[in-house]
């Protein structure tokens, strides 16, 4: 029997499935962030945050992407849609350190 499988498996029968993509997850952003590589990062999280139009987790976030690479503008930007959007929600729906988060970082643009 053990023979008959491992002809079966020699002869291609035992074709091996692709594995199934991860879903995309409104925390994207920063996973495998590498500052020489901004730019990738900043293109992946903008696919999130199309991905997730109503979340403020992938705004912030692109916010310190931004940050990072010395765009304030685009980074107060993210900022104030995520405060927005925070606003608009019930408070038991927002994570507490995540609007705090972005109190702090909305602070920081209105200097």
């Amino acid at each position: 029997m053990a023979v008959v499988v491992l002809s079966v498996c020699l002869l291609g029968g035992c074709a091996e499935e692709a594995l199934p993509q991860r879903r995309t997850t409104p925390d994207d952003c920063l996973r495998s962030v590498e500052v020489t590589k901004l730019d990738e990062a900043i293109k992946r999280c903008d696919r999130v945050v199309a991905s997730f139009p109503q979340e403020p987790l992938p705004l912030n976030e692109r916010f310190l992407l931004h940050s990072l690479k010395g765009d304030n503008t685009a980074a107060c930007s993210d900022i104030r849609r995520a405060d927005a959007l925070v606003r608009r929600l019930p408070a038991q729906q927002i994570d507490r350190l995540l609007r705090n988060d972005i109190k702090l970082r909305l602070a920081s643009c209105q200097d």
